[in-house]
């Protein structure tokens, strides 16, 4: 038995143990770490997530860092010719030509992004060394496939005969209006991948990539590329990544808005509907789109949350990869 006298030594030592900087810093993060179970974990948008959540694990269980597993995992449907929304093969703009938006974010806080980028597939492996290599965040247009290309991407025509069609098709509507038509299609509705994932030692990134609205108008650009409206990243607290019509994104700041609200204490699953509230309430004719958001937080925790029925996600935990229906704001 412990007396009294003992009791308060070891008591004092373990008070004096945590006072110490180091030793405090050590027991703050262990216990974080404890509450991050069955890592890793990754989350993205779409069906064309599946793909790009296993491509996104397998470079984790290779011993790769999580920037290259985020990185790896969009490349997926940015190099599939029969994604009409991410890359190559993806719809043009009015004018029939194809331009790209991405972004992604690391561990340490940095990050990178492309915006109206022509005729190179992986537009986030251009953010990455935008992020990686320059003292910038966003490069645009002509600067940014010039910058591309004298660090090794080569120029390909992104236009695919089906995409081309579906062009030719919607130019001859005299009353076409291209921020309404991407959900009159299934083959168009489908749009923005956005990945975030955490490792097994707790550490997060995460990528988003779009070649945008269909038939856009020339030079639009959306939330994609973005920092905080269609991607945001703290590797202290979580990320997220919002799909959808990217102007009511960028009004509310919605991915910065959903981490700040998990930095306050939401969960992942209230901060992305407090998010989706958010729109309802400041943009007037948000009933006429459809926005979703995807999170996760730091324990592995993740939410899903859209304005209409319709969206869905992957998620990867527990060794399992899934489709799974996010919940909407209306019925």
């Amino acid at each position: 038995m412990i007396n009294r006298r003992k009791f308060l030594e070891q008591t004092s030592l373990a008070g004096a143990i945590t006072l110490i900087p180091g030793v405090l810093k050590s027991a703050s993060s262990n216990s974080k770490d404890l509450l991050v179970t069955d890592k890793p974990v990754v989350i993205s948008t779409w069906s064309h997530g599946l793909e790009a959540n296993e491509a996104a694990i397998k470079v984790l269980n290779n011993g790769g860092s999580i920037v290259d597993a985020v990185e790896q995992g969009v490349w997926i449907p940015e190099a599939d010719p029969e994604n009409m929304s991410v890359g190559r093969g993806g719809l043009p703009d009015i004018e029939g030509v194809v331009t790209l938006d991405a972004s992604i974010m690391g561990p340490d806080g940095n990050a990178g992004s492309v915006c109206f980028l022509e005729d190179i597939v992986h537009p986030i492996s251009v953010a990455r060394l935008v992020m990686d290599s320059t003292p910038h965040v966003m490069l645009s247009g002509k600067g940014a496939q010039d910058f591309a290309i004298e660090n090794g991407f080569k120029k390909e025509n992104l236009l695919t005969e089906k995409a081309k069609k579906a062009w030719e098709k919607e130019i001859k509507k005299r009353d076409y209006n291209p921020a309404l038509n991407w959900e009159n299609d299934p083959n168009y509705y489908h749009d923005t991948i956005g990945l975030i994932a955490i490792d097994a030692n707790g550490d997060m990134a995460g990528a988003c990539t779009t070649s945008g609205l269909g038939f856009k108008k020339r030079g639009r650009v959306g939330d994609s590329p973005i920092i905080g409206a269609g991607l945001f990243v703290d590797n202290e607290i979580g990320g997220a990544t919002a799909t959808g019509m990217g102007e009511l994104v960028m009004k509310t700041l919605g991915s910065f808005l959903v981490v700040e609200l998990m930095r306050n204490g939401k969960t992942p699953q209230q901060a992305v509907e407090e998010a989706v509230i958010r729109i309802v309430q400041k943009v007037p004719d948000h009933k006429s789109y459809q926005i979703g958001f995807i999170a996760m937080n730091k324990a592995g925790e993740t939410g899903a949350y859209c304005l209409k029925p319709g969206f869905n996600y992957a998620l990867y935990k527990d060794g399992k990869n899934k489709l799974v229906d996010s919940k909407s704001y209306y019925d």
